[in-house]
Parts: structure tokens; sequence; C-alpha cells
């Protein structure tokens, strides 16, 4: 679906119309990346009891761009949108750049948000020099170096074929093709304005402070762009915070453990939801 804003933005609803008296999850996809990051999770949750809005952020696939420069801009757009869809019970998923969005989303419909799950944060969330200018200059040079990195030594990234924890499946290769057709789609400065925002973004840690809801952290234990260490100062940040570390996940959580990161989010999701009241 459109949302009702301007520029576009496009969302994901799961397969089943978008009903904002429902319950909704929000998902923020990471760096480079689209809604289809979240296709196995999105598409449970709104067949058992929830609207789901998996969003394409500004500049991304079927959302009209630029893509925004800083995490606060790509959260200013997002609250627009989502006070456009009428939904008045929001519960935030992000990956990665998505969980610094979600933060500061929190910050901007305090009455609305239920809850916040941040799945492989870090706060800072620093980019290495060597690969910061990889974005800007070797496109996919950049690329092959996320994909490696993204996926725990189970994967074995493009060391082995066909890389994947079951059939049907090519983690490493699914990604890296969905991350060359945004550069082609959307132009190659998108991924140098994601990493930048990321590694710009320096309010984790009071936005933190600011959530008045629970928030879930979900950790790849082998994750090698997102330790779970580097989660440690958002995590004591929180007044109510709780923690899952997936074993055998680096920081594609969402391909490498689906139903473990879907499990997590069920059981959160059916917490905050049972607690918050519906906002005016």
């Amino acid at each position: 679906m459109d949302l009702l804003s301007s520029p576009r933005l496009y969302a994901y609803t799961g397969g089943r119309a978008f009903d904002p008296q429902r319950p909704t999850v929000v998902f923020l996809h990471g760096a480079q990346n689209d809604h289809s990051a979240w296709i196995l999770q999105s598409r449970y949750l709104a067949h058992h009891g929830y609207s789901v809005l998996a969003l394409d952020l500004p500049g991304h696939v079927r959302s009209e761009g630029p893509a925004l420069v800083s995490v606060e801009a790509i959260a200013d757009r997002v609250a627009q949108a989502l006070l456009a869809s009428g939904a008045k019970r929001l519960m935030l998923v992000g990956h990665s750049m998505g969980s610094l969005i979600s933060l500061e989303l929190a910050r901007r419909l305090p009455q609305r948000t239920a809850g916040v799950a941040l799945i492989a944060s870090a706060f800072p969330m620093r980019v290495s020099e060597a690969l910061l200018a990889a974005t800007r200059n070797d496109v996919p040079a950049a690329l092959d170096m996320i994909n490696v990195w993204s996926h725990s030594s189970s994967i074995a990234a493009f060391d082995r074929k066909p890389s994947n924890p079951g059939p049907g499946f090519s983690n490493a290769w699914q990604n890296l093709r969905l991350m060359q057709r945004i550069a082609r789609r959307n132009g190659p400065a998108v991924l140098s304005t994601d990493f930048a925002a990321c590694n710009a973004y320096a309010d984790g840690i009071e936005a933190a402070r600011a959530l008045k809801c629970p928030a879930l952290f979900v950790l790849g234990r082998q994750d090698l762009m997102t330790s779970p260490r580097s989660a440690q100062p958002l995590i004591e940040a929180c007044t109510e915070a709780s923690v899952v570390q997936i074993d055998g996940s680096g920081h594609a959580l969402m391909s490498e453990r689906p139903n473990e990161l879907l499990a997590a989010l069920r059981q959160f999701a059916a917490r905050v939801f049972a607690a918050a009241p519906v906002a005016g």
C-alpha cells in the first residue's frame, strides 16, 4: 500500500488488508535494503492478529526519494506517514539502521508506541573508514564486504555454494542481489547515504533514556557488524529492556534465524499490546 503522505512511502502489509484499528507492527529495514528483508516475519504476523506496515524507507525501491541523510530526518518522514495511516497502537521493529530510526520514532510518537524491538542494534553505530570509502568510491566492493560481514561463519558467505541454511535459500547471494537492485534502481548514492547516516547518529543514549515503553533487543551472537557487546550502552540506558541473543546468527537475523526471531517478536508483541491502551 502507499501511505497517504508526500513524497509517497510504500508499505508491505503482509498479504492482508491494512486495518488501522488493529495493533500495528511497523518494520524498518537496514541500510541498502527494503521491506522484503522482513517477508517471513511480517507475513506471519499479518495473518495472526496484527496489522503490518513493512516500509521501504525514503528513496529505497518503491518509496519516493531521495534517500535522507540523517536518522532524524528519516524518523521525521516516517512519523508523518504513520500518523497519516491512522494506526494508533504501534510496535516498532527496526534492524540495524532501522533500529536507530525506531528509537527516534518512539520519541516522536510516544503515545502510540507500545514497544520497540531493536534487531542487531548498536550505539554508536560506527562504520569503518575502509567501508565508508568503498560505499562512496567502489560500490561493488562495498556490497561484497557487507554481505561477508553480515552473515555468520556457518553461512560462509561466498566461499561455498549454495551458502544456505536449508533448501531454497541462498542468504548471502539473495541479499547481495537485493542491494545491487537498489543501486541500479535508486542510484549508487543510497548506499553511502545510509552508512553515513548510521555513522553520524549521535543521540542513541538520549533516545533510549526517553523511551516510555518496553524495549526488546534481539542480537546475533556471531554478529561481526553490530556485536552484542556494542548494544550494551543502549540496553543500560533503557528503563525497561529485555535481551534475546540468538546463537548461530550474524547480522542478518531475519534470514539466518527467522523462526527464532519471529518467536521473540511474537512474545514481545503479545506482551506490549496487552499492556498498552489505545492512543486518543
